[in-house]
């Protein structure tokens, strides 16, 4: 038997085709099921997914829709964000969180970021209502896998009569300190089911969960153009259903999610002690600092949940494009999750927001590298990633 070198080693950044291969057996069965009924939009398939993932998610309600970005409009749209209103944002998140926004006529409020866990600064959040007037409710993002301060957003939210939409896109199962399951916290949570996502299907998918008898009734009519029954229409929704193929996809994958979070989680841990070992320290400590200039994801708090749908490390903004070079050349997948904050981008120009007035998103975008973590990596490839990246910022740093 011969030994791989590292030349051999192809890491990429996901691998769907490796978890597909645990899961078929499974899934082709249930997919040939749902061919032969010809029931492809709505129906048992969608409800099944739907009373699971509520039991999932911790919710009362389960609101199955067409896509993530979709889930967000429908949110805003039911807790009734409209024409001239003002929605608070991360501005270091997806585009589909400020887009939802603006696709109803109202204005996204962008607000900074805690440098150490990404997700939305509730300090920032207060300083928000210094010049905005008209401000209907928040969104926090619980961004790359781990809770957003729920507490502080809560807390804000009710001093100032606001409704809360989380977006979980890239977090089911995911818990914050105090154990509770996020999508749960605020009024709605939504989420996304892309592929790439850890309970992702096999195309686009979406659902929304809420505790709210009333909301979860208007979400299931906004999804089906505003429609209930057929052809009478108590207000103007939207096409946004959910595939039963995907429903059954999901429901066979949500079956199989824990292990998959955990396993991410086992990899993130691997990644932590080599790193720490190297010389790296977390992100609490800014890559200028001094040491190794690489900075791994700081732990979650005590009691709380990190499904590490990415794994992102930090390097100085002025080598990261060269490390992510000498990684592709060595056939490891990576990406920037996000390489300009939303204030930044030219569609929200209009807006009026200066270079610099969210300093930690900005320095965030120009420093962040998401390495492998989806649960088929062996150890192999998680230490030529982790090998190949402490040489590279050796070298270049």
């Amino acid at each position: 038997m011969t030994t791989a070198t590292a030349t051999d080693i192809n890491v990429p950044l996901l691998d769907l085709k490796a978890q597909y291969a645990t899961i078929r057996a499974e899934v082709e069965p249930v997919v040939r099921e749902v061919m032969e009924s010809q029931y492809f939009i709505g129906g048992p398939k969608v409800e099944e997914l739907e009373k699971l993932t509520a039991q999932y998610c911790r919710a009362k309600h389960a609101i199955g829709c067409a896509n993530g970005s979709d889930a967000i409009v429908l949110a805003l749209q039911a807790l009734d964000v409209g024409p001239g209103d003002e929605v608070i944002i991360p501005t270091f998140t997806f585009f589909s969180t400020a887009g939802s926004v603006h696709r109803l006529g109202a204005r996204p409020v962008f607000v900074d970021i805690d440098p150490v866990t990404y997700n939305i600064c509730p300090k920032s959040v207060e300083e928000a209502f210094g010049c905005c007037k008209k401000v209907k409710a928040i969104m926090p993002v619980h961004l790359f896998g781990q809770s957003a301060d729920m507490d502080a957003v809560m807390s804000i939210a009710k001093a100032r009569d606001l409704k809360v939409i989380e977006d979980c896109a890239q977090a089911i199962g995911t818990e914050d300190a105090h154990g509770r399951r996020v999508g749960t916290v605020g009024h709605i949570g939504t989420y996304s089911f892309f592929p790439s996502k850890n309970l992702g299907g096999f195309g686009d998918g979406g659902v929304m969960c809420t505790n709210d008898d009333a909301a979860s009734a208007r979400l299931k009519r906004l999804r089906n153009h505003g429609m209930e029954p057929k052809y009478f229409h108590h207000e103007i929704g939207m096409n946004s259903r959910l595939d039963a193929l995907q429903a059954a996809v999901l429901s066979i994958k949500l079956r199989h999610l824990d292990n998959w979070s955990a396993t991410r989680q086992r990899n993130a841990a691997w990644y932590d002690r080599f790193f720490a070992a190297a010389g790296a320290t977390d992100n609490r400590t800014a890559v200028d600092a001094g040491g190794l200039a690489l900075r791994t994801p700081a732990a979650a708090p005590k009691g709380a949940r990190h499904i590490y749908n990415q794994y992102c490390v930090r390097v100085p903004g002025a080598i990261r494009d060269k490390v992510r070079e000498e990684l592709t050349a060595r056939k490891i997948g990576t990406e920037i999750y996000y390489p300009l904050s939303l204030h930044q981008q030219k569609c929200f120009e209009f807006l009026g927001y200066r270079p610099g007035v969210f300093p930690h998103a900005e320095r965030a975008a120009k420093e962040v590298i998401a390495l492998p973590i989806y649960p088929e990596l062996s150890e192999v490839q998680l230490r030529h990633v982790a090998e190949t990246l402490v040489d590279t910022v050796r070298k270049l740093a």
